[in-house]
């Protein structure tokens, strides 16, 4: 921490500090692209195990920040994106080596054909090179994000929170004891060592060309500058409104457990419920169960008219809740006729984050699934799962709503691009 703040003092400006940031990144980049995948695995194995090193110091630092964020009035949802305990900073260093022990990306041949004059035509994976990455509570993402990039070959400059500062700064110390252990260049995860707000807008601009690409990975407003400023491609998500819709084929118990885990496992995250729509057939049978379990649960529901009647503890919904991320132990529900207004209702209010439908009717599994626009759509099964690690990618730097080149979780492979290249034997092109 004492050296990061250190080597920020010794610039005269924040841009002069992003500048060369990104001078040595872009560095860096060239030399990670060309790292073997025994180096890069190397790394990451020594940071994992630097993590459970530094446990004491990770937590020390956190509870400083932590302490910092109840002075000044922040909710229970947004200590607990921000807490780290020792389970949670074991379950860091498992997605690091759950991470090492993916393919190498880098080098894949994705197709080839030859063409009738001689031409071998390979279309290949390559890095994208420098990636800015922008978050804000979340300690963890500095470790997911570092172990992401160099893995698929890339150099990373990291901005995160100025709540986590403290903690970030310590993981990031890790990551760097994980480079130095590979013979890697330190410049390869860098973590920007001051919490001013210039620096964001430097790293928007895309410092000199050196930066390729930003994820940003926040609430709506972060998100929302990012779009708005950057000079990058962006891939980016602006809310998680997802929706839990109770199908009239749906198994009592499924639903309540499935619509009971998508809200209140953790309120908090973007792939928590915030909406749950209920199939006028089943609203009879399911809703009151449903809704008291939530509201027995420490849920607040706020429901239309059918929902409020189902129980006395339901507040009245406003037409701002259908369009809004809580993020917290709240809930909004709303009664509609089938699948099909299901449908309508998610593809108009929601994010296109993620929707999972609870039904044992596949003709109308199959019409939720073709049918709602969101990045990750499931069948009886929880919302929570929207999730790199969950998904078999070792772990993700966000969950990508946008449907140029990255949707869903950012991974490995959507870290990286290709190139085409191409062999002959002393072709040329006829006039």
């Amino acid at each position: 921490m004492d050296a990061a703040v250190k080597k920020a003092e010794e610039f005269s400006s924040v841009e002069e500090l992003m500048l060369d940031m990104g001078a040595r990144g872009r560095a860096a980049s060239q030399i990670i692209a060309l790292a073997s995948p025994e180096t890069k695995n190397l790394a990451l194995t020594e940071m994992a195990q630097a993590l459970r090193a530094r446990s004491a110091e990770i937590l020390t630092a956190n509870e400083i920040d932590i302490s910092a964020a109840r002075e000044v009035g922040k909710p229970a949802s947004f200590i607990d994106r921000l807490k780290l305990d020792g389970d949670r900073i074991e379950g860091i260093a498992s997605s690091i080596e759950a991470i090492r022990e993916l393919d190498d990306p880098i080098g894949d041949v994705l197709a080839e054909w030859d063409r009738p004059n001689g031409l071998k035509i390979q279309r290949v994976r390559v890095p994208l090179g420098v990636i800015g990455i922008i978050y804000e509570s979340r300690p963890n993402v500095t470790a997911d994000a570092g172990a992401l990039s160099l893995k698929s070959g890339n150099a990373v400059i990291l901005r995160g929170g100025s709540d986590s500062f403290h903690t970030s700064a310590v993981i990031h110390a890790a990551m760097v004891d994980g480079l130095h252990a590979a013979s890697l260049p330190e410049a390869a995860i860098q973590l920007i060592p001051t919490t001013d707000r210039d620096a964001v807008g430097h790293l928007l601009k895309g410092l000199d060309g050196t930066v390729d690409v930003i994820v940003p990975r926040g609430g709506k407003s972060l998100v929302a500058r990012v779009q708005e400023e950057a000079r990058v491609p962006v891939f980016a998500h602006l809310d998680g409104i997802c929706h839990v819709y109770v199908d009239g084929g749906a198994e009592a118990d499924m639903a309540i457990d499935v619509a009971l885990n998508a809200k209140m496992r953790r309120t908090g995250i973007c792939g928590a419920a915030e909406t749950l729509l209920v199939d006028r057939s089943v609203a009879d049978t399911q809703l009151a169960p449903i809704v008291g379990a939530l509201i027995d649960a420490g849920c607040e529901v706020r429901g239309d008219e059918i929902t409020q009647a189902s129980d006395a503890r339901v507040n009245r919904a406003t037409s701002e809740d259908w369009d809004t991320e809580y993020l917290d132990a709240i809930i909004s529900v709303r009664v509609v006729d089938g699948v099909e207004a299901a449908i309508d209702h998610i593809n108009r209010h929601g994010s296109h984050h993620t929707d999972s439908i609870v039904t044992s009717d596949a003709s109308a599994a199959h019409k939720f699934l073709e049918r709602v626009d969101s990045a990750i759509v499931l069948h009886n099964a929880s919302t929570q799962y929207a999730d790199g690690g969950e998904f078999g990618m070792g772990a993700e730097i966000g969950i990508a709503t946008g449907r140029m080149h990255a949707r869903g979780p950012v991974g490995v492979e959507q870290l990286t691009s290709f190139k085409y290249v191409v062999r002959g034997t002393g072709q040329t092109r006829p006039a």
